[in-house]
């Protein structure tokens, strides 16, 4: 006996299924705090070990980052943007996490915009920090 195709699929596909913003935050919520964890403990290290291995190894790790001018260089940019960003969205999420477990904010509506107030907040604030950081500078 032969049998008929399923109506409906039977596990469904993530390409087909629309995220919401209240999932996606909390995605990048735990990615930015790994991240930073990882990405930041690493610098740190690298920059102790340079500093505590003389000027030859620090002018190393200063290169990596800088122009000879004192400027950052692309990478600089890229991991300071990065991490500053990671910062302001972990920071964000958390403060609306905080009003999650304080019983707040759970009806769909709320909490959706409170997931996208996180993302536009921390845009913001990594944009003004990087202004005020470059402002006036060559």
């Amino acid at each position: 006996m032969a049998t008929k195709a399923p109506s409906r699929p039977i596990s469904p596909h993530l390409m087909h299924v629309k995220w919401p913003i209240n999932m996606v935050v909390s995605i990048v919520h735990r990615a930015t705090g790994s991240g930073m964890a990882t990405v930041g403990a690493g610098l740190l290290v690298w920059w102790l070990a340079a500093l505590a291995a003389g000027k030859d190894a620090y002018a190393t790790f200063v290169d990596v980052f800088t122009y000879s001018a004192g400027g950052l260089n692309a990478i600089g940019y890229l991991f300071g943007i990065g991490l500053t960003w990671s910062l302001f969205q972990h920071m964000a999420t958390g403060i609306r996490h905080f009003f999650l477990d304080a019983g707040a904010n759970y009806e769909l509506k709320n909490n959706r915009l409170g997931a996208w107030i996180t993302v536009s907040a921390s845009a913001t604030m990594t944009i003004l920090f990087w202004a005020y950081l470059t402002m006036g500078k060559h």
